[in-house]
């Protein structure tokens, strides 16, 4: 499923003509300039059909609403994706949760109970199907019947991690959503690091909420929550943490929690969860 004009956004992406969000909204802002432009769009036609890719762009009904404040570099212009679009069309039920890549026995169990009471609350859980947090977040939701957003930093034919395909195909079937920005692999090691990274603003982007389950100061260890954290205080968006003093004080894997509370995040107790 696609319009005309999103599939020759596709195939401007495809030939680089269109090399970045920015240089998009700088040079093709306006829908006439991507339907007179001059490009075999065609050509690209089968092999989206091929991958059962659909296509939305930011000139078509249904594309998720966007912040009027994002900077140019910030705003997306084009989706990959399979599954339920609309659970991005009205994100005040979407509670993001993110985390760690190694989350101890302690960590998973405690976020199960959290994703299990947001799935039972009707909140559609959004994450990045990474290892770690991302994948317990997406697998509990499933397991309480929950919608549940995947937005990748790759495309949606090379998925990583490769161990979690299935649990991909899995989200599609029970009425979530697979979905990226990207429809080219990046050119070198550092463009498919910085892929990552830049993934992280859009799961703050499209939720209501962010819950921060567990990570580690910057430099102390794996930390790329930090990244969506950031985006959710410029995006306005509700920060959370778990957090208990007594218990997580000294927790290396909890210190961007603690130290986030200082910034203006708040723990998740029970009373707040309910209120959700």
């Amino acid at each position: 499923m696609y319009s005309q004009t999103a599939l020759k956004l596709y195939a401007l992406k495809k030939e680089r003509r269109v090399k970045s969000n920015a240089h998009f909204w700088r040079e093709f802002n306006d829908i006439e300039k991507i339907n007179n432009t001059n490009v075999d769009f065609k050509k690209f036609e089968q092999e989206v059909e091929d991958n059962g890719v659909s296509l939305i762009c930011v000139f078509d009904e249904g594309f998720p609403q966007l912040s009027t404040n994002l900077k140019l570099s910030e705003k997306p212009i084009l989706f990959g994706y399979k599954g339920d679009i609309t659970l991005l069309a009205n994100f005040k039920q979407n509670v993001a949760v993110v985390g760690v890549l190694t989350p101890t026995a302690d960590i998973i169990e405690r976020e199960r109970k959290i994703v299990e009471r947001l799935a039972q609350k009707d909140s559609c859980i959004v994450s990045g199907l990474a290892d770690g947090c991302d994948t317990v977040a997406h697998e509990e939701c499933l397991f309480c019947n929950g919608k549940t957003v995947a937005i990748l930093p790759t495309t949606l034919d090379n998925i990583y991690p490769k161990k979690n395909i299935a649990l991909a195909e899995k989200i599609v079937r029970s009425g979530g959503l697979l979905i990226t920005e990207y429809i080219t692999e990046p050119n070198n090691r550092y463009e498919s690091i910085k892929r990552f990274i830049v993934r992280d603003r859009l799961q703050a982007m499209f939720s209501e909420k962010i819950i921060l389950i567990a990570s580690y100061l910057q430099g102390q260890g794996d930390s790329g929550s930090r990244h969506a954290m950031v985006k959710a205080k410029e995006y306005g968006i509700e920060r959370f943490v778990m957090y208990n003093e007594l218990t997580d004080a000294e927790n290396r894997m909890l210190a961007l929690n603690k130290s986030l509370i200082a910034d203006g995040a708040k723990i998740l107790t029970s009373k707040i969860l309910e209120r959700f």
